[in-house]
């Protein structure tokens, strides 16, 4: 007992095994051993390589954006009116976060104070008192209900800020088509962690003076951080004055896709600009709450009584949004994206065995030199003909000489490497 596990451990560690192949010279195979191969060539190379770039390790950013909307815009004729409307009364919110509303158009109703009226015309119509519910609310009401129908309008009186607003036409066209003319700075900073890369959109060449005067334009000036709202619109997609009456949204999209591997400098974000809703060509059949819009009141007091002035806005939101993603050599995933396309090239060997046990005429030949089946109980087909009792012995040599053969028969000239078979 004690030799055997003394002759198994030194088996163990002084014996190296290494399997034996057959060749085979069949041009059919051959071929398709080596279009399988070159197939896995390319995807390795062509794929994972140059378009996955799979040599190197990627970062996502960590970052902050800084928006600033300037510009003066002008209505008239609003009940005889003349108003100038700043960025401070126009731009919702003013702090200049990642996503802000420019107004368009807008619905006012000035003059509104607590008390008793009726609903609109045509809105919760009532024949008598007993049509109105009493301290009942509807969601699309403007107040509680007071119980009482008001002959005049034959609609339900309400406890609100009176006169309630009426919103039924929107004005056409918008009355703020000049905030076109608005221009909206963006200020982005990013930071990849794993790296230790800062950047920001401000890149070399953009300084002060060259800010002052630029406006961002794709072709001529594509890292300008200044844009026209009215060029933002139409690189979306939009047209201005189509969605300045009832107001959309629309993504600004600042893209960093950085390749470390080269220098720095040459890291700087891409602009481009997305429409996503408030187009009137919309395929929304329904047509449900079209455009973009909001309420917001400004109240004051007159004679003692606190009144406000209500106003919906229409107007265009504008959403910042960044897109980061930062490349850089690593052997780690080099190794990785090597080792798995090593892997890959057993597809052919998997291919060539299917062909030549399966599809060729003389498979059963094949199958035999390729498996070798061995009884427990019976003499070794080696032993019976004197040759070498080793299970790594050539398989190659044995079927010649079963065969009283040494010579292929086979005059075809490709070889495709699976396991040693004999030739065909």
């Amino acid at each position: 007992m004690k030799r055997q596990i003394t002759d198994a451990l030194t088996d163990f560690f002084y014996e190296y095994e290494t399997p034996r192949q057959v060749l085979v010279r069949n041009r059919r195979v051959g071929v398709v051993c080596r279009l399988v191969q070159l197939l896995v060539l390319v995807y390795i190379i062509g794929w994972v390589f140059i378009y996955e770039k799979g040599y190197q390790s990627t970062d996502k950013a960590v970052g902050s954006v800084f928006t600033k909307m300037k510009g003066v815009g002008y209505t008239a004729g609003i009940n005889g009116s003349e108003i100038v409307w700043d960025v401070a009364e126009s731009v919702f919110p003013p702090q200049g976060d990642a996503s802000i509303v420019v107004m368009t158009n807008y619905i006012i109703t000035e003059g509104q104070k607590m008390g008793k009226c009726p609903e609109l015309q045509g809105k919760y119509s009532c024949s008598s008192n007993s049509d109105c519910d009493e301290g009942s609310f509807k969601r699309t009401g403007h107040g509680k209900m007071t119980g009482v129908c008001v002959n005049a309008t034959k609609t339900c009186e309400v406890m609100a800020w009176c006169p309630v607003e009426d919103d039924r036409d929107i004005p056409d066209p918008a009355l703020l088509l000049s905030a076109e003319n608005y221009t909206l700075f963006i200020k982005n900073s990013v930071t990849f962690p794993i790296f230790g890369v800062s950047r920001s959109n401000l890149v070399e060449g953009i300084d002060y003076d060259y800010i002052k005067k630029c406006l961002h334009e794709p072709n001529d000036a594509p890292l300008c951080p200044i844009f026209r709202l009215g060029d933002i619109v139409k690189l979306s997609g939009f047209n201005f004055e189509e969605i300045a009456q009832e107001g959309g949204a629309i993504g600004i999209v600042v893209d960093w896709t950085c390749n470390l591997d080269v220098d720095v400098k040459h890291c700087k974000p891409k602009y481009s600009f997305h429409g996503l809703y408030g187009n009137p060509d919309e395929t929304d059949k329904a047509r449900a709450s079209v455009g973009y819009n909001f309420r917001y009141a400004k109240h004051f007091l007159e004679d003692n009584i606190q009144k406000r002035t209500l106003l919906k806005v229409f107007g265009i939101r504008l959403d910042i949004i960044v897109h980061s993603l930062a490349r850089k050599f690593d052997i780690i995933p080099t190794l990785t994206a090597i080792g798995s396309g090593v892997g890959i090239f057993g597809v052919a060997t998997v291919v060539c065995d299917l062909v030549l046990l399966h599809l060729l005429p003389k498979r059963d030949h094949y199958h035999t030199m390729k498996f070798k089946q061995a009884d427990a109980y019976a003499p070794h087909e080696s032993e019976l003909l004197g040759l070498e009792t080793s299970p790594y012995y050539s398989l190659e040599a044995n079927a010649r000489q079963v065969q009283g053969t040494g010579r292929p028969n086979d005059p075809e000239s490709v070889a495709c490497s699976t396991t040693e078979l004999p030739k065909e």
